[in-house]
């Protein structure tokens, strides 16, 4: 069931919702963190009718989420300018994911610039993931080959992404739930095979989240690794070039 089709199924609960989640977005023994995490906004969406727009979040993977699961969201604070929510999904086990949102209206400011460009990495046709190979949620998405090593860097990938379902989708949900779809980067220089597990995302938009078409363009960098543990820079580009998203990402590596 696409992300569209669950939220439209789900059953209004006090301070949120509750829908469930099927094997088709299922990383390993959870859902796909993208996931969560845009339930857990969605959450958030629904504690107040004058939010301004989403400008940052940081979310904590606590543990599995799979099947029924309820997502709450309080309003923490409204002051002039920004609002904090705290957004929770749990499922039959407890707490699954934890995700503090920033909303922020945008102001004037002296300061204006972007020293990030693009890769020059053209969109691609799309290409057909055979069922079994990956983990199951890449089903959800079209997707363009792997682009490994593109600045020279062993730990650093990059992909296009569509969302084969977006009918209706509030287009920041899209974002969050795009943003964390890239294997880590770590794993392009992993020589022994073994779980992997995401702990903390830090996610800052950047820009509305407009693109042509439906298409991302992903990359994930990681410059360290050691101690079961690595660390990742992350952004999203719309399809024309523009940089939307810049995130930071905590890996667990249990080989």
């Amino acid at each position: 069931m696409s992300l569209p089709k669950m939220l439209a199924a789900a059953d209004p609960c006090d301070g949120g919702f509750r829908l469930s989640i099927g094997p088709e977005w299922l990383q390993g023994r959870t859902a796909y963190g993208g996931l969560t995490a845009a339930l857990c906004y969605e959450a958030a969406l629904r504690v107040a009718d004058d939010l301004p727009p989403l400008r940052s979040m940081q979310v904590s993977f606590v543990g599995p989420a799979s099947g029924p699961v309820t997502a709450t969201a309080v309003l923490e604070r409204q002051g002039r300018n920004a609002a904090f929510v705290t957004a929770r999904l749990t499922g039959e086990k407890g707490v699954c994911t934890i995700a503090t949102f920033v909303f922020m209206r945008d102001m004037d400011s002296h300061l204006d610039f972007s020293e990030r460009s693009a890769p020059d990495y053209p969109r691609p046709e799309p290409i057909e993931i055979p069922p079994g190979m990956g983990p199951t949620f890449i089903q959800n998405f079209e997707i363009g080959p792997v682009e490994q090593t593109p600045g020279g860097v062993a730990a650093d990938i990059i992909r296009w992404f569509r969302l084969k379902d977006r009918q209706g989708l509030d287009p920041m949900t899209e974002l969050v739930l795009m943003g964390d779809g890239l294997p880590p980067a770590a794993m392009a220089v992993m020589t022994e095979q073994g779980p992997i597990s995401s702990l903390t995302w830090l996610f800052n938009i950047l820009a509305p989240p407009e693109t042509t078409d439906g298409w991302w363009m992903l990359r994930a960098t990681s410059d360290h690794a050691a101690h079961g543990a690595s660390s990742q820079d992350m952004s999203i580009w719309n399809a024309d070039g523009t940089l939307i998203a810049r995130g930071m990402q905590s890996i667990a590596i249990f080989v």
